[in-house]
């Protein structure tokens, strides 16, 4: 049952909205008094189904006690994401009873320095809550690329090449990983799997996922889907610049053969040094020039017109 005394201390502010701002000003905060005040229904549940989702939710357990993580991936600025994770915190705290730490991991700088920054919720002169995330991004997540350090440390390694992985430093980290999976896979082969499936979906379509992707082919013991994906995706861009140079080769050496059956038809004469200036081309625009001009030419000469002598073309 609500005591009258609970009843009287907040039913005050709805006969008189004013005494708010005049008995905090005894606290040294200056505000203002109130030009409107509009009562809101005081039910604060929720009346439709209204889905509020953290990435990772852990508890945590130390020495000194536990906590809650709650882990929260932003690859960009969103303005209404500090009230959401104002949200969270508070929910987690009363629905668990255990005091909640927001961690929010970024991949960009400009993004990482905007979630940094602390948000005051309520009026200016007296925030109520304060959001206060910690946040990982590229500046203040290391760059491993020490072989010792990242086979100590390969979660961290993992980390730092997602968060790294636009710089210039990507291939350094993604080099010593590999490295590091390696000693891994021999100890525990299912972990080993995991953290290469994580690099993978980390790295999006960076160059840097071109350059894991190349040391890839070192790691021929791991046999997940991704990374059959990945051997399957190198075999096939294999076959397909085979098949495009042995069609280039072959347009070339059908129309060398064009050439010189079409001058030897015509009775023109072609030395052995001007036969093995033709044969040596591999130019295809240049040998389709030389062919047309072959059509009503008199002399290879002419052929030849002000193309370079060199054999390359």
């Amino acid at each position: 049952m609500v005591s009258s005394p609970h009843e009287a201390m907040h039913r005050i502010f709805q006969q008189d909205p004013g005494v708010f701002a005049r008995a905090v000003r005894a606290l040294g905060i200056p505000l203002d008094d109130p030009v409107s005040a509009t009562p809101f229904p005081t039910d604060l549940t929720e009346n439709r189904p209204l889905e509020r989702r953290v990435d990772t939710l852990l508890s945590i357990e130390t020495k000194k006690g536990k906590f809650l993580l709650a882990v929260e991936a932003q690859g960009k600025k969103v303005p209404e994401k500090p009230r959401n994770w104002a949200y969270y915190v508070a929910h987690l705290h009363a629905k668990y009873q255990m005091p909640a730490v927001l961690l929010v991991v970024c991949d960009s700088r400009s993004t990482a320095a905007w979630a940094s920054e602390a948000v005051d919720f309520g009026p200016p002169e007296w925030p109520s809550l304060t959001l206060r995330p910690l946040v990982l991004g590229p500046d203040n997540v290391p760059v491993i690329d020490d072989p010792v350090q990242a086979r100590r440390d390969i979660p961290l390694t993992v980390l730092s090449a997602v968060l790294h992985r636009r710089d210039p430093c990507a291939g350094a980290i993604l080099k010593v990983l590999v490295d590091a999976l390696k000693g891994l896979e021999a100890r525990d082969p299912d972990t080993a799997t995991i953290f290469v499936e994580l690099t993978s979906q980390g790295l999006g379509e960076t160059s840097a996922a071109a350059t894991w992707r190349d040391l890839m082919t070192d790691l021929s013991f791991f046999t997940s889907p991704i990374s059959e994906e990945i051997r399957a995706e190198g075999r096939a861009q294999g076959v397909a610049q085979g098949v495009a140079q042995g069609v280039a080769k072959g347009l070339t050496e059908a129309k060398i053969e064009d050439i010189l059956l079409l001058l030897d038809h015509r009775d023109v004469h072609v030395s052995d040094a001007d036969r093995d200036r033709i044969t040596s081309c591999h130019d295809l625009d240049t040998l389709n020039r030389w062919f047309t001009r072959a059509i009503r030419a008199t002399s290879v000469t002419e052929v030849f017109g002000e193309d370079r002598a060199d054999t390359g073309e």
